[in-house]
């Protein structure tokens, strides 16, 4: 498995668009509009697995996540492996590139939202805070953060 940073012109760079748009978790979509509208500036990067040619899964690394008027940053978000490719530590070697990635850029630490328990806790990720997610202020996500 390779994994890859990607910014907006790069040759996968489309192809991964519509692979998140056609993906089964619905936040691809939202990962899909913001790669085509070039959402992503500066340092920020979508991370692509690939399988020689084939697209197994994404991640990225944003300034900003879902959680607004926080102080945290960077995150690593819109973590996807494709089900075929499911338990075969894709989402480790995409949250290490990332992390190493953001090491590089200087970020002593990163940033994660998840509604998922006792997942990223296995990565090295620390619960630091709780927010109810903008989408249903009944559901709260947690903050995590992992030091690089």
């Amino acid at each position: 498995m390779e994994i890859k940073p990607l910014i907006f012109g790069d040759e996968l760079w489309a192809p991964l668009a519509e692979y998140a748009h056609k993906c089964s978790w619905s936040a691809g979509k939202n990962l899909a509009k913001l790669m085509r509208e070039n959402g992503f500036c500066d340092w920020e990067r979508v991370f692509v697995a690939l399988d020689h040619t084939i697209i197994a899964g994404y991640c990225t690394l944003a300034k900003n996540d879902c959680i607004p008027n926080v102080p945290y940053s960077p995150y690593i978000g819109f973590i996807f492996v494709g089900e075929h490719y499911r338990g075969n530590k894709i989402s480790a070697q995409l949250i290490d590139a990332a992390l190493k990635y953001a090491k590089e850029l200087d970020f002593d630490r990163v940033y994660l939202v998840s509604d998922h328990v006792n997942l990223y806790e296995k990565y090295g990720f620390l619960k630091i805070d709780e927010k109810p997610a903008p989408w249903n202020p009944d559901t709260m996500e947690t903050i995590f953060m992992h030091l690089t």
